[in-house]
């Protein structure tokens, strides 16, 4: 079984599932024809209520006409009731003119792909009908985990391709500041999210916003929050009764993950952020002469109250200031090196001190700036959590 396994691991992805359960079956029959007791066989697909032939492998009679063959041919119904079967030609049940057509005088069959794949099998004369079953059965199990993973595969690309598709593309314009983001997630998809809402030519929205969890679920909680958050600012909402509307269609999310931490602001050109902090980490505004303000003023995380109410809160961004927005996956990524129970985070005062030290650089290499102090940190250790960084700067005059 483990010899199958590997067989099966081996093989390249075909451009059509047809095509992977075809390179298994002939790679297996070639491999392992002796221990296995099989010698050819031939790929059925279903088509409504008929299997149809679509390849014979490796040594099979080639047949040159299109074979259909009903799911209400007894072999076929035993394999599907069975997961598998063995038969000789001159079976009762068998149609030996069919048989004969495809060459066959002793066959075991498996379904494969919930039932969307029949792998009929030649038999060596005499062979033990039980060790051929239970070689097919390891066969069946092997073909099955990979046609699993190709499909879980493909829900994780298409869903990666939703997530990139909503993530921002280039900064934003907005005069009087320079800004700058990035997001990295820890899975192939991941629950943060950073997003730029234009509200007016003078107004800008930023947000940032993280999903508890990880991998699928956080990722489609992270879709939910972007289309929540764009129909209410489009509705010309106020950012309270916008936040207060998004909670309400998380509290009621289904997905095991709805607990969301977000940071809404909304930037005018003139440097007056009016925000709400729903449960984020506090953003810092890093000001020109050194003094650090923490963005605290808002409410909690979204989702687990319906009826949580949030309050605002206003700083003004001026020339020679900086605000740094994240996601805790910064903060608590852990130090290299140490045992899990002595290694240090990140933390705020390293986040901060990076920034100072780049504070009169452009935006987007004080992201660049913080993202390799990380790297550094954790030494390159595969992150616990997604990391999303927002830089919002306002040059100095």
């Amino acid at each position: 079984m483990h010899r199958v396994q590997e067989i099966v691991d081996e093989i390249g992805r075909g451009d059509e599932e047809t095509v992977t359960v075809h390179l298994a079956a002939d790679q297996i029959i070639s491999r392992l024809r002796d221990e296995l007791g099989i010698w050819g066989g031939r790929l059925y697909e279903r088509d409504g209520d008929d299997y149809v032939l679509r390849a014979t492998f490796p040594d099979a009679q080639e047949v040159k006409r299109e074979i259909r063959i009903s799911r209400t041919y007894a072999p076929i119904e035993m394999c599907l009731m069975r997961g598998s079967v063995y038969m000789t030609a001159d079976d009762p049940l068998v149609d030996r003119e069919l048989e004969a057509a495809l060459g066959v005088k002793e066959f075991a069959a498996v379904e494969v792909g919930n039932e969307r794949y029949m792998l009929g099998f030649d038999v060596e004369p005499g062979s033990n009908r039980d060790d051929v079953l239970f070689s097919l059965g390891a066969v069946r199990h092997s073909i099955n985990q990979r046609i699993h993973r190709e499909h879980v595969d493909e829900i994780f690309r298409q869903a990666r391709q939703i997530q990139l598709s909503i993530l921002p593309r280039e900064p934003p314009e907005l005069e009087n500041f320079d800004i700058a983001a990035r997001s990295d997630s820890m899975d192939s998809v991941g629950g943060d999210l950073y997003d730029y809402i234009p509200i007016s030519d003078k107004i800008l929205g930023l947000a940032i916003a993280d999903a508890s969890g990880h991998g699928l679920p956080a990722a489609l909680q992270v879709r939910d929050i972007y289309v929540g958050l764009r129909m209410g600012l489009s509705r010309d909402y106020k950012i309270v009764r916008t936040l207060q509307r998004l909670n309400k269609i998380i509290h009621g999310s289904t997905l095991t993950s709805r607990f969301v931490s977000m940071f809404y602001g909304e930037l005018e050109r003139n440097g007056v952020l009016i925000y709400i902090n729903a449960g984020h980490p506090p953003p810092f505004l890093l000001k020109a002469g050194g003094r650090v303000d923490y963005l605290t003023e808002g409410g909690a995380v979204l989702g687990p109250l319906p009826d949580t109410t949030y309050d605002r809160g206003y700083v003004q961004i001026k020339p020679g200031d900086m605000l740094v927005v994240y996601t805790d996956g910064i903060t608590e990524t852990l130090e290299a090196g140490a045992s899990n129970l002595d290694r240090s985070e990140f933390g705020v005062e390293r986040l901060l001190a990076v920034a100072r030290a780049h504070q009169r650089r452009p935006a987007k290499e004080v992201v660049d700036a913080i993202f390799a102090s990380l790297e550094e940190w954790s030494g390159g250790d595969t992150p616990q959590d997604d990391r999303t960084v927002m830089v919002v700067a306002s040059p100095p005059e």
